[in-house]
């Protein structure tokens, strides 16, 4: 009984022990006062204001637009539009909002002092945006000093803990891996990451629109797609060189702009998502070749109920995603036995054509009447020109795949064969 007395009195003084380092702990951090940052003025006058944690610092700016406000082709009130269309729609999308509401969503880009990634890469500014009643509110957290990167990802997390979904300019694959990169090595300082579902957005714009830009990036689509004309704004590439800039002499002047860049890049996600989802479901000024994209992408996700009518729209217009659009309408028609609207399709294509299409209409033909209709004079000549019109394009470029030329040759020789044997 002794030494379980002597023990509980030793464990009080463990455990007391304990308590005072804490409670010494807190008492060194001490929050520096905001007049001891330098040019706060400036930053409080951008409507940027300090906010303390473990006594570091970071700023914090919040900027509101009415919903009615126009950004490009339409006022972010649309948003609320589209997300009711997409819940009404009976169709899997991997934008779709079906199962979501307006409130969940975070328009997420940030601005970093490199772009290939890894534990030497450092965001230096986190900006989001989203509808909070009748309003969209744009809220930025900015890292003054490499020592205070626990405060700015302690801020950001505990703010983002309300959302689901992320959606994303190239922040799949690069911005949120940063995020998660850092708050590996911060952990045990930091809220939990939330678990979110991100769209990217520069996935279906390359889609859409790789074949009338000479780039996709965000200010390319603005200009050419979304009708954004950006004033005074800096180019992405020199953010990195203003940061360190504003490191060394701490004068916050060029920092703003690089906000005001990051800014209009999520508003213009907003603008962009609205966009794309009118696309998706409405068709909304959908040139030939997008519709065909479109169809090619709900057609890639089963969703050939969708698909069927585009094909068909495109399949009868003189365009340059005509052969395309018949050979998937035929593909259509194949996967459902309807073999004579398939042979119809590739028929038209086979005559009127282009280079390498026709040829794969012609292999198509020969293969139906092969092991469909077992007309094997008919598959015989199809083939034979599908390998005339192969050679000739190989005579012309000089060079040949050799299993395509021998996967030809095996099948003329078994169809000269089976129609000799028939």
């Amino acid at each position: 009984m002794a030494m379980k007395n002597k023990l509980k009195q030793l464990r009080k003084h463990i455990v007391r022990e304990d308590v005072d380092k804490q409670e010494k702990k807190e008492e060194t951090i001490i929050e520096p006062s905001s007049s001891d940052i330098p040019f706060v003025e400036k930053w409080l006058e951008f409507g940027a204001k300090p906010f303390f944690f473990q006594g570091e610092y970071i700023f914090i700016r919040e900027i509101t637009y009415p919903l009615s406000q126009h950004h490009g082709l339409y006022p972010f009130a649309h948003l609320n539009i589209v997300a009711n269309v997409w819940s009404q729609v009976d169709v899997q999308h991997p934008l779709s909002l079906k199962q979501k509401q307006v409130s969940e969503l975070f328009f997420f880009d940030t601005e970093t002092t490199g772009l290939s990634g890894g534990t030497g890469t450092t965001i230096f500014l986190l900006g989001y945006a989203h509808i909070l009643g009748d309003e969209v509110k744009v809220k930025q957290y900015f890292l003054p000093s490499p020592s205070a990167e626990t405060a700015l990802y302690y801020f950001f997390l505990r703010d983002i803990n309300q959302f689901t979904t992320s959606i994303v300019y190239n922040g799949k694959s690069f911005d949120w891996p940063q995020v998660k990169t850092r708050h590996t090595l911060l952990r045990n300082e930091l809220p939990p990451l939330p678990r979110l579902e991100h769209f990217d957005l520069l996935h279906p714009a390359r889609r859409l629109w790789k074949h009338k830009l000479d780039s996709v990036k965000l200010t390319k689509v603005e200009e050419e797609v979304l009708e954004i004309k950006r004033q005074g704004d800096i180019p992405g590439y020199l953010a990195p060189m203003i940061y360190f800039d504003y490191v060394e002499r701490k004068d916050p002047q060029g920092v703003f702009e690089v906000m005001k860049h990051n800014e209009h890049d999520i508003l213009s996600l907003i603008t962009l998502y609205i966009h794309l989802s009118n696309q998706l479901l409405q068709g909304a000024s959908l040139s030939i070749k997008e519709t065909y994209e479109v169809a090619r992408w709900y057609d890639q996700l089963g969703e050939k109920k969708v698909a069927l009518p585009l094909y068909e729209d495109v399949s009868i217009k003189e365009q340059e995603e005509h052969d395309k659009a018949k050979m998937a309408l035929a593909l259509q028609y194949k996967r459902g036995q309807q073999w004579e609207k398939a042979i119809e399709q590739w028929g038209v294509v086979y005559k009127v054509g282009r280079e390498k299409i026709k040829r794969e209409a012609a292999i198509e033909l020969a293969k139906a009447y092969e092991h469909r209709y077992k007309q094997f004079d008919k598959a015989l000549q199809y083939t034979k020109q599908a390998y005339q019109w192969w050679k000739e394009k190989n005579q012309l470029v000089k060079v040949y795949n050799e299993k395509e030329k021998v996967a030809f040759e095996k099948r003329i020789k078994r169809l000269e064969n089976k129609k000799n044997n028939k």
